[in-house]
């Protein structure tokens, strides 16, 4: 099967699975949804909307999070893991949104990933659902299916990033590559794998991802 045809029927398959797809980490405005992606890396989306509430509760806003002390920060976030790390970066790009940039979160690459523990994944995320600005975040489902499909060769994010930014519609990024995601958690897990429930890669997987 051609690439082309592979995405095309990826793209059908995923609009009619996932019609409307649901943003997976809680937040009411932009500053929250970016604290909320910077605090799922290495962590899990039910664990991050297990613990935000408390946290947004006491501060939903750069102003109200920069008031907040290191320590006071890290101990609500703790459940999530790598909270000392998370919580000097939470707070510290707080400050810099206050200083720097009247409290906004800014919409474009070089000012989201100049702020503290805010890497080039995190910005994409930030940008495509908050500001609906074409970008493909790249997550661990992603890059697995990417190459289960023989889309990519798997080397490493940047180059799966590449190739799906290459091979699906620009218009289609955004829902795409959050499709891919509910997909793989739900069909073609890391873990547990069942060719016969992976109606994708039944199809389009490269041959070691068949049955024979």
């Amino acid at each position: 099967m051609k690439k082309i045809e592979k995405v095309n029927f990826i793209i059908n398959t995923l609009d009619k699975l996932y019609p409307k797809i649901p943003i997976p980490l809680d937040h009411s405005n932009t500053f929250t949804l970016l604290i909320a992606v910077l605090l799922s890396a290495q962590s899990t989306d039910v664990r991050v909307n297990k613990t935000t509430p408390k946290l947004f509760s006491i501060a939903d806003n750069p102003y109200d999070m920069s008031k907040l002390s290191i320590d006071e920060i890290k101990k609500i976030i703790r459940p999530i893991g790598l909270s000392n790390t998370k919580a000097k970066g939470i707070y510290n790009l707080s400050k810099i949104l206050v200083t720097n940039f009247s409290g906004i979160v800014p919409n474009n690459f070089h000012d989201l990933e100049s702020l503290p523990s805010v890497g080039h994944k995190t910005a994409s995320v930030v940008l495509a659902q908050a500001f609906d600005i074409p970008t493909f975040p790249v997550d661990t489902h992603i890059h697995r299916l990417m190459y289960r499909w023989g889309l990519s060769n798997g080397k490493n994010v940047v180059q799966t990033e590449n190739d799906a930014k290459r091979l699906f519609p620009k218009k289609k990024w955004n829902k795409i590559h959050l499709q891919i995601i509910w997909y793989g958690r739900e069909y073609c897990p890391a873990r547990g794998w069942k060719i016969e429930n992976d109606i994708i890669t039944k199809k389009v997987g490269r041959g070691i991802y068949k049955k024979n």
